[in-house]
């Protein structure tokens, strides 16, 4: 389960940048996550809510928002969203592709007071 680690790095962004902005509670965390990382939301909401016991994140919403799956073709040059499952260029149906998102997770923002 590899949300807890995510989790745990995610709280530790998030108490920096409140204790940066001089804000004493968190109140809600932006997560993005690419459609490929890997990333259970329910798990890492969890994950999230055992870890900030005890900090100024605790009782925080966790909202994670998912990026599609973009791809660069190699052999027409077509960037853009492909379908999860695709394996092949939507534009010239070539193999030669790879993906250049879709695979990251990180705090987008923090609402604190």
């Amino acid at each position: 389960m590899h949300e807890l680690s995510l989790a745990q790095g995610i709280l530790q962004v998030a108490l920096k940048a409140a204790k940066q902005g001089g804000a004493a509670h968190i109140l809600t965390v932006y997560v993005k996550t690419g459609a490929y990382s890997g990333v259970v939301p329910s798990y890492l909401d969890e994950c999230f809510t055992l870890m900030s016991k005890g900090t100024p994140a605790e009782g925080a919403r966790l909202k994670v928002e998912e990026i599609p799956v973009e791809v660069k073709c190699l052999a027409c040059g077509y960037e853009g969203a492909v379908e999860k499952t695709a394996a092949c260029c939507p534009e010239c149906g070539s193999s030669e592709i790879r993906m250049i998102r879709g695979r990251e997770c990180f705090v987008d923002r923090i609402e604190a007071e």
